[in-house]
């Protein structure tokens, strides 16, 4: 069983992710908020996460740069993490936040399978003997 988590405060954010990506094999688990997301992480050893760039008052790119900062410090395993952008513009964000991949909203199933499934498989890869 895949564990992803998923940090968002959108109700259609989390249908969108979890009609793409969730299955038998998949479950979506969901924080509203990114200061939820270390703990979460650290609780649940997700295979993946994602992040909507807007959530509360803790960003996706401020989460994924603190997620980044505690792997450095050893005080966490490397996660892998996809942010869900809100605009092409946004690509800056991800990348200097240390973001594995990102979606550029409006979001479809096929693009989230797509940026979704190579992070998951490198997860899987990670976890072999």
């Amino acid at each position: 069983m895949k564990n992803v988590l998923l940090a968002t405060d959108a109700d259609e954010v989390f249908d969108e992710v979890d009609a793409a990506i969730g299955d038998d094999n998949t479950r979506i688990i969901r924080v509203h908020a990114g200061k939820d997301v270390r703990q979460a992480a650290l609780d649940l050893g997700p295979d993946l996460v994602m992040l909507d760039l807007q959530i509360g008052n803790m960003g996706g790119a401020a989460t994924c740069m603190d997620l980044r900062l505690e792997e450095g410090a050893d005080r966490m395993p490397p996660q892998r993490v996809l942010l869900l952008l809100d605009r092409i513009d946004d690509e800056f964000l991800a990348k200097t936040s240390g973001a594995d991949d990102w979606v550029t909203k409006p979001l479809n199933a096929l693009k989230l399978r797509r940026a979704a499934q190579p992070l998951l498989a490198r997860s899987a890869e990670a976890a072999l003997p």
